[in-house]
């Protein structure tokens, strides 16, 4: 069973485990960059702009610490561009010291989850508190309607290219996609609570459903009724 938690980072970051089943879990794109403890390997995971089909673990559970949009560079230390659609040995990114240590502790740990947790538990002091870009693009992408980079720009008081910069370093990819990706992750929590998805799609900003069904394909490389409850079994 998939179990997740926030970190001791706070608002920051989140900890989570899963089976590792080795089967094909649909990872969905979410903005996020994770540190990843699988089958004895130490991965680096960056922003996705689509669904990828994970087989990690083989049999073993698998454990992780997923970073919000946006903080995942700073706790990191690379910026999320250089990692999208990608997973790296960590000591690509670290020193071979630094990664061989956490390793070994994940290793030999009963709570690999707790491991993790204290390895990154200073990562807020790490991350921006008040990134004046980050904030106004997260805020923007959310909101109804979405927003533009000339907003932002305007709102920040950078240039456009200076935001597209910053976006890309900060979550990976630029604004429309990201706005893109956020929004089909709410879209699919309505879809996961049973919402109709005519209503899911007028509630979370899609011209209609066969817009909503469009974006989820595309995305995440199925319908969006695979999300949907399934029907309790009678008799």
């Amino acid at each position: 069973m998939y179990v997740e938690r926030r970190a001791r980072a706070g608002a920051a970051a989140a900890l989570w485990s899963t089976p590792g089943s080795g089967s094909g879990i649909r990872v969905l794109p979410d903005g996020c960059m994770d540190v990843v403890w699988s089958g004895g390997a130490l991965l680096a995971v960056g922003p996705d702009t689509r669904a990828r089909l994970a087989t990690e673990g083989g049999g073993a559970r698998v454990f992780g610490i997923r970073f919000d949009p946006g903080t995942g560079p700073a706790a990191l230390g690379v910026p999320a561009a250089e990692l999208r659609d990608l997973q790296v040995p960590l000591d690509d990114l670290w020193s071979a010291r630094a990664a061989r240590e956490l390793a070994e502790r994940l290793a030999a740990a009963a709570d690999p989850a707790a491991v993790l947790d204290r390895a990154f538990a200073g990562a807020d002091g790490r991350i921006p508190a008040a990134d004046p870009v980050v904030s106004a693009v997260l805020a923007g992408v959310r909101a109804a309607g979405g927003t533009s980079v000339a907003a932002v720009a305007d709102e920040v008081g950078l240039s456009e290219r200076q935001v597209r910069r910053r976006c890309e370093a900060a979550f990976g990819y630029g604004m429309k996609t990201l706005e893109r990706i956020l929004r089909m992750g709410r879209a699919l929590d309505g879809v996961r609570a049973g919402l109709p998805l005519a209503e899911v799609a007028a509630a979370v900003g899609y011209a209609d459903q066969p817009h909503l069904n469009r974006e989820v394909k595309a995305l995440a490389g199925t319908v969006p009724t695979a999300f949907a409850p399934q029907p309790a079994l009678v008799g």
